[in-house]
C-alpha cells in the first residue's frame, strides 16, 4: 500500500484537505497518514484536533511546535521546533508522498524536515501570490521542494513552470476548497442560530481578519478602522472568527473581544466555525468582510459580495464579486455601502468562480496512486523558451 502522509496545522487548511483526506482514507490501496501540528493543539486557538477526530480520522503523529508568542522571533523559533518534530514523525512514517497545502510557516517546517528525508513532497495551491504577507516566499519556497504540483488557477500553473517545475507534474485542477460547498449539506438559518448560540438579523457581516504579516506599523490601527467602520451599521448582526497565530494575531483577537463584550446582542466571536457552520454563515450572510483567502477563493462561489481590506491578498486573481478597499474607516464604510447597493447586487448573479468547480480531490487521489517514484526526487530546473 502507498502510504500518503497529509499535515495540517489549522482550521481553515484542515477544510480544504478534508475531501482529499477522506478520498485516501476510502482508497483500500492507500494508508493515509495524518500529522497534526501548530493551532490545531492549542488550546488558544479551540484544539481543533478534536474536530478532526471527531470527522472518523486517526491522527497518526501529533507535532508540537507552536509557542506562546506571536512576535517574529517567536513564530521563528516556532518553525524551529516544528523541523525537529517533523523530522522525528516522519522518520516513524515513512510515508511514500508527504501532501502540503499552501503557504503556512508550519508547512515550511515539514518541508524541510521531508526534504532532508527524501520524501517526494505534493503541494497544493502553489504558484499565488499575496504581496502582503511573509507567506508569499514560503508558497514559492515550498514549490521549489516539492515535486508534485495541484494549483488552483491556470495563471498559477504558468507560475509555478515559471519558478522551473517541469510542467507535466502541474496539475491545474481547481480549489479543494470549492468541494465543500458542493459535497457539505449547508446549514438553514435556524439551523445555524441554534448552533453558535446567536441570532442571525435582516442583515450579516462574517468578519475574518488576519494579521498582514509585511505590515512593519502594526495591525492594531488597522483593526481599530474595521470596528469604527462597523460602528456605522447598528443594524448589522456580525459574527467574527479568530484570527491566526500570525505576527500580531492576538492584538487582533483582543480588540474583536473587547469590541464583541462592548456589543453583545449585535456581535458575536468564535475560536473556529469549523467548515460546515462556517460555510453555512456565508450562505447566510449578506457580505463577507476582512481579508481572508476565503474571501476570494469561495465567497464568489456563492454569489456574495466581499469586502477585501488592504494588501494581504493582493496578487491573487479577483472575481467581479470582491470590492477592495484601503484599511481606513471611509474606504471601508464606503466599500460595504458599496456591496450593498443595488447595482452590485444585481452584478452578483453573473458573477463566476475563478478557481474551478469543485471535484478536485478526486483527481488528486487519482494521481498521487499511480505517481512514478522512481528518481522523482532528482529535479531538474525547467527553463522557459525565450520568446523571439
Amino acid at each position: 500500500m502507498r502510504k500518503i502522509a497529509i499535515v495540517t496545522g489549522t482550521r481553515a487548511e484542515y477544510g480544504l484537505l478534508y475531501w482529499l483526506m477522506h478520498e485516501i482514507k476510502q482508497d483500500s490501496n492507500l494508508e493515509l497518514q495524518l500529522i497534526v501540528t501548530g493551532m490545531h493543539l492549542s488550546p488558544e486557538f479551540g484544539l481543533t484536533y478534536q474536530v478532526i477526530e471527531q470527522d472518523g480520522f486517526c491522527i497518526n503523529e501529533k507535532v508540537e511546535m507552536l509557542l506562546s508568542s506571536d512576535s517574529a522571533p517567536g513564530i521563528t523559533k516556532s518553525i524551529g521546533l516544528g523541523v525537529i518534530g517533523f523530522a522525528d514523525s516522519l522518520d516513524r512514517l515513512k510515508p511514500d508522498i508527504l501532501v502540503l497545502l499552501g503557504d503556512r510557516f508550519e508547512s515550511l517546517a515539514a518541508a524541510q524536515a521531508a526534504m532532508i528525508a527524501r520524501i517526494p513532497i505534493a503541494h497544493l495551491h502553489g504558484g499565488e501570490a499575496t504581496e502582503g504577507l511573509i507567506d508569499e516566499p514560503i508558497r514559492h519556497a515550498i514549490t521549489k521542494m516539492s515535486h508534485f504540483h495541484f494549483v488552483a488557477a491556470e495563471p498559477y500553473r504558468k507560475r509555478v513552470i515559471q519558478l522551473g517545475e517541469t510542467p507535466n507534474r502541474v496539475l491545474n485542477y481547481g480549489a479543494t476548497g470549492l468541494e465543500n460547498i458542493t459535497r457539505l449539506k449547508l446549514m438553514e438559518k435556524g439551523q445555524l442560530n441554534q448552533s453558535i448560540n446567536f441570532t442571525l438579523g435582516d442583515l450579516v457581516f462574517l468578519i475574518t481578519y488576519h494579521p498582514v504579516t509585511l505590515n512593519k506599523t502594526g495591525m492594531k490601527q488597522s483593526v481599530l478602522n474595521l470596528l469604527d467602520a462597523l460602528k456605522q451599521f447598528n443594524n448589522a448582526s456580525i459574527i467574527f472568527t479568530q484570527s491566526n497565530a500570525d505576527t500580531d494575531g492576538r492584538i487582533i483577537n483582543e480588540l474583536i473581544e473587547s469590541f464583541v463584550s462592548e456589543n453583545p446582542a449585535k456581535t458575536a466571536f468564535y475560536e473556529s466555525l469549523g467548515q460546515l457552520r462556517y460555510l453555512s454563515a456565508i450562505k447566510h450572510a449578506d457580505i463577507i468582510i476582512g481579508n481572508s483567502s476565503s474571501g476570494i477563493i469561495e465567497v464568489p462561489a456563492f454569489k456574495k459580495p466581499t469586502v477585501n481590506i488592504g494588501e494581504r491578498q493582493q496578487g491573487r486573481l479577483f472575481a467581479d464579486s470582491i470590492i477592495s478597499c484601503d484599511a481606513n474607516k471611509q474606504s471601508i464604510v464606503d466599500a460595504i455601502n458599496k456591496a450593498l447597493s443595488e447595482p452590485f447586487q444585481k452584478k452578483l448573479q453573473t458573477v463566476e468562480s475563478l478557481y474551478g468547480i469543485g471535484n478536485v480531490s478526486v483527481k488528486i487521489k487519482d494521481y498521487l496512486k499511480s505517481a512514478k517514484l522512481e528518481n522523482v526526487l532528482k529535479k531538474k530546473f525547467y527553463d522557459l523558451k525565450e520568446s523571439s
